[in-house]
C-alpha cells in the first residue's frame, strides 16, 4: 500500500533535489541532458525520468571499494584480491625507470612497453606465507649513474699540462703587444697636438654630426594619434609644417584647414604617406582610472540574496503584505494607506535572506530603471481576489515585462467570501501570464495578507525562483550599487539609501554617486542598527555625502577622493552639454535613418485610446506592419488620457506614444517636452497605420505640423438668442486667436474638433485674447459644451521642404 501511494503522488523537481541534498538546477541539468528539459522546478516527474535521475546519481556517486561497504561487518583478516588479467591493466604513462643499471638499458623496447601484472596487495594482519615475494618498487626518477668516458688505461696528465702552459704564454705575449701599441698611439697623439691636432678633431666631430643627421632622416618618426585630431596638432606631432600636411590632404581629396578635426583613419593614412610610423593613442579617462570595472572570476562569486519589488493596483494589499512579512505596522502610519517613501529591508526565510524594495508603485520602479538602475531580480504582482485586474495592475505588468523581470502573482484577500481566484487566472491569461496548473510558466500563489495564509508558500516560491536564477556577487572587492532614495535632513544633511549590488561597503569609504561625492560617516540598516560593513544585496542608509544624489544613480566606492571630485565636476559639465545638445530619441521623422544605420531592431509603441475596442484594434493593426528590418512591438496598451506614467515608460523604453481620440494631460506634456518623447494623436486608425508604415519605408514627408497656441477652461455656458451656445471661458495658458482651430477635450477624451465661430471680450469682437483674461467663445456647428470642458487652441503651420 505504501509503494502504491508513492507512485500515485506527484514527485516534483525541487522535491527530488531536496531529498538528495542538491539544488534544483542540477536535477534540471540531468533531465536536460538525458531526457526532456522540464519547464520549471514545479513540474511533476514521470517514472522514466525518476529512473534516469536515480541511475545518474548512482553512477556518479559510487563507493571506493566493496571492502569499505562491509568494513563494519567483517573484522577478521580478508584474503588478498586476485590479480587482474594482464590485458586489463593499462601501461603506466611515461618512460619506465630502469631497474638494473646498464642491464635495464640493454632490455628490448617491446618488453618495456608490455604491461606487467602488479603484485597483489598484502592485507593488514594477513600471514606472510600467503603473500608472494614482493618486487623492488619501480621509480619514475632514473637512478644516478657515473659513466667513465675514458676508453681505458691511464691518462698522461703531464702532456696536457705542458700544452696548457704554451697556450697561456702565447696569449700573455699578445696582450703585452696590444698594451705597447696603445701606449705608442697615445704618445703620437700628444706629439701631433702641436701639428694641427685640433683641426683633425673638429673634422671628425663634423663628420659625426652629419652622420647623426642622416640617421635621423632615415629613421621614421613614431606618431601617436587619438580617435580625433586637429590638422595643426597632427603636423606638430609629425614634426612637419602645416602646409605640407594640408597639401597631402588635398592630394587625397580632403579639403581641410589647420583648425579642422579629422578622424583616426584619415590621420593614419596621411601620416604613413609622409613617412611616419602610426600608433593608436589610448586615452585613459578619469572614470577608467578611478572605478574598477574588472569582471569577477567564477571562483570569486558567492550566492547573494534576491532583490524583490512588490507592485500592483492601489489598495490591493501591497503594504499589508510587506507589513505581515516584516511584522511591522507600516500601513497604520501612512496617510490614506499610500506608501509615502521608498525604503528597503531584508527578511530571513528559513536561513535564506530576501531583500524587499518598498516602492510606492511602478512609477518609482520605472524612474529608477530610466536612470539605468537595474536593481530588481523578481517582481511580486499583488492582485485582489475580489477586485480583479485593474488599470494600474496592467501598467505594473507592462513595466515589469519591459524591464525583463520575472513576475510572481500573489492573489491577495483570499479570506473574503467573494474571492474568486479562478477568474483572476483567466484574466491574467489575456496579458500572457499563464498559471503553471494551466500549462504556463507563471507562479501564482493565493494568499491573505490579513491572516497570513499562503505567505510562507509565496516566500518559498521567491527563494526557489532566485535559486534557479543563480544570483551571485563578489563580496571581496570595492562596493558598487544603486541609490534607492535620497533626501536632505535638517540635522544630518544629505541622507541616501543605498543598495549594494557587488562588493562590500565599509564605514569610511569614499563613494561617488552621479555628481555627488562623499565619505561614509555612518551606516545603518532598516531597523536603525549601526553597521560597519554591508555586502551584496544589503540595503543601508548612509550620511556624509556633500550633496543629495538622485534616485537610480549608480554609486561606486573609490580610493582617491580628489580624483572623485574631479570626475563629479566632469559629469556635471557633460550633463550641461547633453542638455544643450540634440537628444537621440526615436521619432517618426528619423525612424527610417535609424533603421538604415542598423540602430533600430524594435519599434516600441505605447497605445492609449478612448475605448478598449479601439485600443485593441490599433494594437493589432500596428503589430501586423512589421518587416524584415524592424518589428513593431506594443509594450503598453490601455484606455484613458495620456499620463505622466506613460511618458516615463516611453522615455525609458525609447518608445513613441500613439493616442487615438485622447489627449495628454499637463504633466504628461511637460514631461514629454523635457524627455523628448514623440507623441502622435489620431482620430482615424488608418491615418495612424499609414503614417507609421510610410515612416518605416522612409517616405514620410510631413507638410504641416500642429502648433499649440493656448488652453482655455470653460467656466459657464450661455444660450444666447441668435448666437446659439456661447462658452464663458478663462484662458489658462498661451493665447486664443479668432482664426485658430479648436479642440474640445472632456476628461482627457477628444469630443470635437472644429473652428472658432466667435470670440468676444464683453460685447466687442476681438482677434486675440491673452492668458489670464476671460472671453466668450462660440464653436462653429457645435453646441454640446459643458462646464469643466477644456478647449485647446491650435493652428497648422506648413513645414519648409
Amino acid at each position: 500500500m505504501e509503494v502504491a501511494y508513492l507512485l500515485n503522488t506527484k514527485y516534483r523537481v525541487h522535491e527530488v533535489a531536496k531529498d538528495f541534498g542538491r539544488n534544483s538546477k542540477e536535477i534540471v541539468d540531468i533531465l536536460t541532458e538525458y531526457a526532456t528539459a522540464p519547464k520549471n522546478h514545479m513540474q511533476a516527474l514521470e517514472d522514466r525520468e525518476l529512473s534516469l535521475i536515480f541511475e545518474y546519481l548512482t553512477q556518479h556517486n559510487q563507493v571506493e571499494s566493496i571492502e569499505s561497504v562491509f568494513a563494519d561487518v567483517y573484522h577478521e583478516p580478508k584474503p588478498a584480491a586476485p590479480a587482474p588479467r594482464p590485458e586489463a591493466v593499462k601501461p603506466a604513462p611515461g618512460p619506465r625507470a630502469p631497474q638494473g643499471g646498464a642491464s635495464a638499458q640493454s632490455a628490448p623496447r617491446n618488453q618495456a612497453s608490455r604491461p606487467q601484472q602488479p603484485a597483489p596487495a598484502q592485507a593488514q594482519g594477513q600471514p606472510r606465507a600467503q603473500v608472494p615475494a614482493q618486487r623492488t618498487p619501480t621509480s619514475r626518477v632514473p637512478e644516478k649513474k657515473l659513466v667513465d668516458t675514458r676508453k681505458g688505461g691511464n691518462v698522461n696528465l703531464e702532456k696536457y699540462d705542458e700544452r696548457l702552459e704554451k697556450i697561456a704564454s702565447s696569449k700573455t705575449k699578445q696582450m703585452d703587444a696590444g698594451r705597447e701599441k696603445f701606449k705608442n698611439r697615445g704618445s703620437n697623439q700628444r706629439r701631433g697636438n702641436t701639428f694641427g691636432g685640433n683641426k683633425r678633431r673638429q673634422e671628425e666631430q663634423e663628420k659625426m654630426r652629419r652622420l647623426q643627421l642622416e640617421i635621423a632622416k632615415k629613421a621614421p618618426v613614431t606618431v601617436k594619434i587619438p580617435d580625433e585630431i586637429a590638422v595643426g596638432e597632427l603636423a606638430s606631432r609629425m614634426k612637419k609644417t602645416g602646409a605640407e600636411v594640408v597639401k597631402t590632404l588635398m592630394k587625397n581629396g580632403i579639403m581641410a584647414s589647420m583648425s579642422d578635426v579629422i578622424d583616426f583613419d584619415t590621420a593614419a593614412i596621411i601620416a604613413e604617406e609622409m613617412g611616419c610610423k602610426v600608433e593608436k593613442e589610448i586615452i585613459v579617462t578619469i572614470e577608467e582610472k578611478l572605478i574598477d570595472t574588472a569582471e569577477d572570476k567564477d571562483e570569486d562569486l558567492e550566492t547573494r540574496a534576491p532583490v524583490v519589488v512588490v507592485m500592483g493596483h492601489v489598495d490591493h494589499g501591497k503594504t499589508s503584505l510587506l507589513d505581515y512579512i516584516r511584522n511591522a505596522h507600516v500601513a497604520s502610519r501612512e496617510a490614506g494607506g499610500i506608501t509615502q517613501h521608498i525604503g528597503a529591508y531584508q527578511v530571513n526565510v528559513e536561513g535564506k535572506l530576501i531583500t524587499f524594495l518598498d516602492t510606492p508603485g511602478h512609477e518609482a520602479f520605472t524612474a529608477m530603471r530610466a536612470r539605468g538602475a537595474m536593481i530588481t531580480d523578481i517582481a511580486i504582482l499583488v492582485v485582489a481576489a475580489d477586485d480583479g485586474i485593474m488599470p494600474q495592475t496592467v501598467e505594473s505588468i507592462n513595466h515589469a515585462k519591459a524591464a525583463g523581470v520575472p513576475i510572481i502573482v500573489a492573489i491577495n484577500k483570499m479570506d473574503k467570501p467573494e474571492a474568486n481566484p479562478e477568474r483572476i487566472k483567466q484574466q491574467l491569461t489575456e496579458y500572457e501570464l499563464v498559471a503553471e496548473e494551466w500549462g504556463g510558466e507563471t507562479i501564482i500563489c493565493p494568499i491573505s495578507a490579513k491572516t497570513g495564509e499562503g505567505v510562507d508558500n509565496l516566500l518559498d516560491m521567491v527563494t526557489l525562483t532566485a535559486e534557479m536564477k543563480e544570483l551571485k556577487a563578489n563580496p571581496n572587492r570595492s562596493a558598487h550599487g544603486a541609490v534607492i532614495e535620497a533626501r536632505l535632513d535638517k540635522g544630518r544633511g544629505p541622507v541616501a539609501t543605498l543598495l549594494v549590488q557587488n562588493g562590500t561597503l565599509n564605514q569610511g569609504d569614499v563613494i561617488i554617486a552621479g555628481t555627488a561625492v562623499g565619505r561614509v560617516r555612518a551606516m545603518t540598516d532598516a531597523s536603525g542598527q549601526k553597521l560597519e560593513h554591508a555586502g551584496p544585496s544589503v540595503p543601508v542608509e548612509i550620511i556624509g555625502m556633500a550633496e543629495v544624489p538622485e534616485a537610480g544613480d549608480d554609486f561606486h566606492a573609490v580610493a582617491d577622493e580628489r580624483m572623485a571630485r574631479e570626475l563629479a565636476e566632469q559629469r556635471k559639465h557633460d550633463q550641461k552639454m547633453a542638455a544643450s545638445g540634440a537628444v537621440g530619441k526615436v521619432t517618426l521623422e528619423d525612424l527610417f535613418s535609424q533603421i538604415q544605420q542598423g540602430e533600430m531592431k524594435n519599434l516600441n509603441v505605447i497605445v492609449k485610446a478612448d475605448v478598449q475596442g479601439s485600443a485593441e484594434a490599433v494594437k493589432s493593426s500596428l503589430e501586423k506592419i512589421s518587416n524584415e528590418e524592424v518589428r513593431v512591438r506594443v509594450i503598453h496598451c490601455a484606455v484613458g488620457a495620456i499620463n505622466e506614467s506613460d511618458v516615463m515608460l516611453a522615455a525609458t523604453s525609447n518608445a513613441i506614444i500613439v493616442g487615438f481620440n485622447v489627449r495628454p494631460d499637463g504633466n504628461a506634456k511637460a514631461t514629454a517636452a523635457r524627455d523628448h518623447v514623440d507623441m502622435r494623436m489620431y482620430r482615424v486608425i488608418y491615418d495612424c497605420i499609414d503614417e507609421i508604415e510610410t515612416a518605416m519605408k522612409g517616405m514620410l514627408s510631413p507638410k504641416f505640423k500642429e502648433v499649440e497656441l493656448g488652453t482655455v477652461e470653460v467656466r459657464e455656458v450661455y444660450k444666447i438668442t441668435g448666437a446659439g451656445i456661447i462658452a464663458g471661458c478663462y484662458v489658462t495658458s498661451g493665447r486664443v486667436t479668432r482664426s485658430a482651430q479648436i479642440r474640445l477635450v472632456r476628461d482627457g477624451i477628444v469630443v470635437h474638433e472644429g473652428a472658432i465661430g466667435s470670440l468676444r471680450r464683453f460685447k466687442d469682437d476681438v482677434k486675440e485674447v491673452a492668458q489670464g483674461y476671460e472671453c466668450g467663445i462660440g464653436v462653429e456647428k457645435y453646441s454640446d459644451i459643458k462646464v469643466g470642458d477644456t478647449l485647446e487652441c491650435f493652428e497648422m503651420q506648413q513645414i519648409q521642404q
